[in-house]
């Protein structure tokens, strides 16, 4: 049992009072990296993410600015301790200005290490621009490299210019991972090419167990593929071994990866299980709607508006003392495992990833 789940999370004892204190929970976890959502909308109508006809998405002038991100951004960073933000969505990219976001926020004196989870489309025209503003790394969507099951699974026929955006982000000097899903009897078979598709090209792939973030409810526990599975699935061909090594709030955990046949090293591979071997003991995220809204954790419905309080006139203490407050009431975990489980009524891309 993986070792997140062993630990007890010890209880802190009162609320935090000041700045200094971070964004700690009740459970003594502090939250350092931040996930901010840029956008609802999204070029692609993954199956297991959003319906074919798309959804109903926030007005633009419900979503945060350049200048209230990066107010947010500063406000993570220099009171409250954040070092990670990776930006979301959604699709970040069919934001205008992602690279002034970005800028904005790399100017930020001592700021945070920043990335973007994407698609890939439309990063090609974009990635060197990026890099210049101060992203350090991009973590692409990419749930197969075969035309027809990434057409199937995506309702788009767009694969050429995912292929495009992540040899483009290579080149300009981005860090890249992939993150990939696997759905029963639709791209399981595929994972061992993915596999070997990434680390012939130096990506770091990362399997990510299906999550009940769908607008529609239909995730089905008793369908998803598993980390177990996924780790079935790969040593038919790979020896997987388990790195020794802190992972540090990650959610991944990282194997090293040895051919079967000719014993050679390959690589390293990441499994999020995020369902079956949770790590909520470890997290230390924090996250922030497209629309300004503090959640403390991706699999609950409770959230804290801080867009609206800041649109009025709200100081940068009275904005920190909201977002502490909101982290504060982080539940212990998030129970998608268990048989009380309620489905979080936003999808992934109203959430941000």
């Amino acid at each position: 049992m993986p070792a997140a789940l062993q630990r007890t999370i010890p209880t802190r004892r009162s609320a935090p009072t000041t700045a200094s204190d971070g964004l700690v929970d009740r459970f003594g976890r502090r939250a350092i990296d931040l996930r901010v959502s840029l956008t609802e909308r999204c070029n692609l109508r993954c199956t297991y993410c959003m319906p074919a006809e798309g959804l109903p998405f926030a007005p633009n002038d419900a979503l945060m600015n350049a200048a209230e991100i990066e107010r947010l951004v500063r406000l993570g960073a220099t009171h409250l301790g954040v070092r990670k933000v990776r930006f979301t969505g959604g699709e970040p990219m069919l934001r205008a200005d992602i690279v002034d976001i970005i800028a904005r926020c790399a100017a930020i004196p001592d700021g945070p290490e920043l990335s973007v989870t994407t698609n890939a489309i439309g990063l090609a025209s974009r990635a060197a621009r990026l890099r210049a503003a101060g992203l350090r790394r991009v973590n692409v969507s990419l749930d197969t490299v075969d035309p027809d099951a990434f057409a199937r699974i995506t309702r788009r026929p767009f694969l050429d210019r995912v292929l495009e955006g992540l040899a483009a982000a290579h080149a300009a000097g981005l860090g890249v991972k992939v993150n990939a899903v696997l759905l029963r009897g639709e791209n399981d078979l595929l994972a061992v090419p993915l596999l070997r598709w990434c680390l012939e090209r130096g990506y770091e792939l990362r399997f990510i167990e299906q999550m009940p973030l769908d607008p529609g409810h239909a995730w089905d526990r008793t369908e998803m593929i598993t980390a177990a599975e996924i780790r079935e699935l790969l040593s038919e061909t790979f020896v997987v071994t388990p790195r020794d090594e802190d992972r540090d709030g990650a959610p991944a955990e990282r194997y090293d990866v040895v051919d079967r046949v000719s014993g050679e090293a390959l690589g390293t591979v990441g499994i999020i299980a995020s369902v079956t071997e949770s790590f909520c003991a470890d997290c230390t995220r924090t996250r922030l709607t497209a629309d300004g809204h503090v959640r403390s954790c991706l699999f609950s419905d409770a959230e804290t508006d801080v867009l609206g309080p800041m649109r009025a006139g709200a100081s940068d203490d009275e904005v920190v003392a909201i977002w502490q407050r909101a982290m504060w009431e982080k539940p212990r975990d998030h129970g998608v495992d268990s048989t009380g489980f309620i489905h979080p009524v936003r999808g992934m891309s109203a959430i941000g990833g």
